[in-house]
């Protein structure tokens, strides 16, 4: 008898020193000031002119290029501010946009003390079949999630 063995979701947790609504506007409208422009997966190789996170369910989340080309990240699946945002993550464990794709993130903003807490966790790895393994510990490792979500924590002001 064959064992699936599912990825555990990957849960990162940050405080900000500022109200829900600044930090969800930074996480949304301000992605650029945050994202890191080495995690590209445009085929192009151009370097990110901007973020794309459109503000509303249904919404793109895509990259943009400095030539002008477009590549598709996933998109905005719950649109809730200031308290939540749940986005598809349509990209496999090579880098490559698949649409019929959909792994999760979910960001809560919570107000907590004299700021919010900002708990991320992306989840259904596991319908990456024998992927998701590689791609949790890629957007679990040092330069993931954990590093993006310290620069969010930096322009957050």
């Amino acid at each position: 008898m064959n064992q699936i063995i599912q990825p555990t979701p990957v849960r990162k947790t940050t405080h900000v020193k500022a109200p829900p609504a600044r930090a969800f506007d930074v996480f949304t409208a301000g992605i650029n000031t945050w994202w890191l422009k080495t995690h590209s997966i445009n085929p192009t190789k151009s370097p990110i002119k901007e973020i794309v996170l459109e503000p509303y369910a249904g919404g793109q989340w895509m990259e943009r290029g400095e030539d002008g080309s477009t590549c598709q990240w996933g998109k905005v699946l719950v649109w809730e501010p200031p308290t939540r945002l749940v986005l598809a993550w349509q990209i496999d464990a090579q880098h490559r946009f698949i649409p019929e794709l959909v792994t999760e993130v979910e960001v809560r903003f919570t107000a907590e003390g004299d700021g919010t807490r900002v708990e991320l966790e992306h989840r259904h790895l596991e319908r990456l079949g024998e992927d998701g393994e590689t791609l949790r510990k890629m957007v679990d490792s040092p330069n993931g999630w954990g590093r993006l979500l310290e620069n969010f924590k930096e322009n957050v002001v």
